[in-house]
């Protein structure tokens, strides 16, 4: 069975009338592998595979490879199906009899194999219709409750409307799992990250067709090791109290808050998704009303639970003090999560303002990238900045735009804009 354990780092110190509490809830759950391997989780997995016009003979090849790699990975047991996507989601495996998903085994992966051998290239993109086949497709084995797809478009979502994939989004979330891959650079960022976003995934570049296969490896094995469908991150705060915000911010950026629902008048839970043998980071900002010198309050209790089960819980404490020595100091933790979102922030406005032609204000935005990466000491996103600007001084943030900038750098940026490394406690 997994185990879960949590660590709170926090400068739980408030100077008098202060009242944001801050904290990084560090979660680690440790045997979900072991409970996968032991049969406990029955889980469904979906790849969904672009096979629009736009791929081409080449990404059509290779997409039949990264298609038969990830089947390859796919444990025995395990609910599986294969959507072709085009302007419709055409449900490619299992081909005959009821359009259902059907349990992988030498049969059957073969089966599978032999069938994304029929991929072509013909059509355009509509990747809300892919998510409602998806969803219409894991309906038809109503007892898993871990379910999880792979989406990979190289395109965008041409041949339906925003409100369409806004439907199609809404309607599968909370209900399956998709991380999002965008090979080549004419597909959006922007509609990837909207799906991938809700639907508690991740989402980013493959730049050429023959990484396809390596990066469906990685994903489905990924998949495989989740040994708890459902996490849940239940937040407490006393009564008075206003819960700011709850962000995943390792080893992903991710602004869960309004995702929550409510469990009790003081407490709300958060989704976080099935899990593997893995830690997880969370920023917890509570806001309460203000208390004399010297008193204590608990500013927030953080519950992991699973199947309405607790399994572990931290504690958010808040100290009222007039020592400028203690409230002053911004725990390490918090700091570094707290300019990782900013970084984030500032490189995507930066880049948006940059496709706009607004060139100030890219430039300000950049520059200010550029200048957090460096006090940081960043070295990896800071050397992924240099390919979109000119550093004169990096500690100022002063930086040119430059040009001729290949499309496929500021993609890159952009999507490792929301990976972190975590700090060291």
């Amino acid at each position: 069975m997994a185990q879960f354990t949590s660590e709170v780092f926090q400068n739980e110190f408030l100077a008098d009338g202060g009242t944001d509490v801050h904290a990084i809830v560090r979660v680690t759950c440790a045997g979900a592998g072991q409970t996968r391997l032991g049969g406990e989780v029955d889980a469904a997995e979906i790849l969904i595979v672009d096979t629009s016009g736009s791929m081409g003979p080449n990404g059509i090849l290779q997409g039949r490879y990264a298609a038969t790699v990830a089947l390859n990975e796919i444990t025995d047991g395990t609910w599986f199906a294969v959507i072709a996507g085009n302007h419709v989601g055409t449900l490619v495996y299992p081909a005959y009899g009821p359009q259902q998903m059907v349990r992988m085994d030498a049969r059957t992966r073969q089966e599978a194999v032999n069938s994304v051998q029929m991929f072509r290239a013909d059509g355009g993109t509509a990747m809300g219709t892919w998510l409602t086949k998806a969803k219409e497709v894991f309906l038809t084995v109503p007892q898993v409750v871990q379910r999880h797809a792979i989406l990979l478009t190289d395109g965008t979502n041409e041949h339906e409307t925003r409100d369409q994939l806004t439907w199609a989004i809404q309607s599968a979330t909370g209900f399956f799992q998709c991380d999002v891959r965008g090979l080549g650079d004419r597909w959006q960022i922007e509609e990837a990250r909207r799906i991938a976003s809700a639907l508690l995934g991740t989402v980013d570049l493959i730049p050429s067709p023959d990484r396809m296969a390596a990066e469906f490896q990685r994903l489905i094995k990924a998949s495989m090791a989740r040994g708890v469908a459902s996490v849940d991150l239940r937040v407490w705060a006393p009564q008075g109290a206003q819960v700011l915000f709850v962000k995943q911010v390792a080893p992903d950026l991710e602004d869960i808050t309004t995702k929550r629902s409510q469990v009790n008048p003081l407490t709300a839970a958060f989704p976080t998704g099935a899990w593997a043998d893995e830690t997880r980071d969370y920023h917890v900002a509570v806001r309460l009303p203000a208390k004399s010198i010297g008193q204590e309050q608990l500013a927030s209790r953080v519950q992991v639970v699973v199947d309405d089960q607790v399994q572990v819980q931290a504690l958010v404490k808040a100290t009222w003090s007039n020592d400028d020595a203690l409230t002053t100091r911004i725990n390490d933790q918090v700091a570094r999560y707290t300019g990782q979102a900013e970084l984030a922030a500032a490189i995507q406005d930066g880049l948006a303002a940059k496709a706009a032609g607004d060139d100030d204000g890219a430039t300000r935005k950049l520059g200010r990238a550029v200048q957090i990466a460096a006090s940081s000491g960043d070295e990896e996103m800071t050397s992924r900045l240099k390919k979109v600007v000119d550093i004169d001084n990096a500690e100022a943030g002063t930086v040119r735009l430059k040009k001729g900038v290949e499309r496929l750098d500021e993609m890159a940026l952009d999507t490792a804009s929301t990976k972190t490394r975590r700090v060291k406690k």
